[in-house]
């Protein structure tokens, strides 16, 4: 099956590396990138939208069908930030997109890119967890033909990207250290993009993946 997928969150780290990866994967036929602002990405593969209102997406509606995975990469630091708008940036503008997709391509399977320490009882102590909970909880029961909730946690950025995080630049040197220390928890960047693509086209049988999950789908 190729894979004609639609990917947000392309100008930051997690989802440019995804980008990278479908572009560079044989099995990904095409590649819809839906942004605020361009990505400066030119590939043969690659259809870039922009589109500045990522709660409602009727105006390019009659763009959307026609794909079989979505790469949700889109999400925004909590830090300094109350839960009213840090839902809205990452429970509203996530569901917005993921409920339009489900609308035009039921055949659709749905990834969510969270985070390691993700609260899927929706009610821990920690405001950001119980949101991307629930984000993933409501993802999940969309009725596509599957939704998966991936939860990285420290990522080796891969080499020539200009996405990487400042922190991982400066850690760089110890991620190597790290992951032979803490392999629950650290992984790298293309295996996350790997797993990704690979739970298009051959499944898991969990529909939340922590860190030994993706790493193990990676290799499939």
């Amino acid at each position: 099956m190729k894979i004609k997928a639609i990917i947000t969150g392309s100008t930051g780290m997690v989802g440019e590396g995804v980008l990278h990866e479908c572009l560079n994967h044989p099995e990904v036929e095409s590649v819809l990138v839906i942004n605020r602002r361009t990505c400066n990405v030119q590939h043969p593969k690659l259809k870039e939208i922009i589109h500045s209102d990522f709660s409602d997406f009727g105006s390019i509606e009659n763009e959307l069908s026609g794909y079989n995975a979505a790469f949700l990469c889109m999400g925004v630091s909590s830090v300094g930030m109350k839960e009213e708008k840090f839902r809205y940036l990452t429970y509203d503008l996530t569901m917005a997109l993921a409920k339009s997709l489900a609308k035009l391509n039921p055949e659709i399977t749905l990834t969510y890119v969270s985070g390691a320490g993700t609260d899927s009882t929706e009610k821990g102590r920690i405001m950001w967890a119980r949101v991307k909970g629930k984000t993933e909880n409501d993802l999940i029961k969309l009725t596509v033909k599957a939704g998966f909730a991936f939860r990285p946690g420290v990522i080796t950025p891969t080499k020539g990207l200009k996405n990487t995080y400042t922190s991982y630049k400066v850690m760089k040197p110890l991620l190597p250290i790290f992951r032979v220390l803490f392999p629950k928890y650290v992984l790298s960047l293309q295996e996350l993009g790997l797993a990704m693509i690979n739970v298009v086209t051959k499944g898991y049988d969990k529909k939340v993946l922590e860190v030994k999950d993706i790493v193990k789908l990676a290799k499939v």
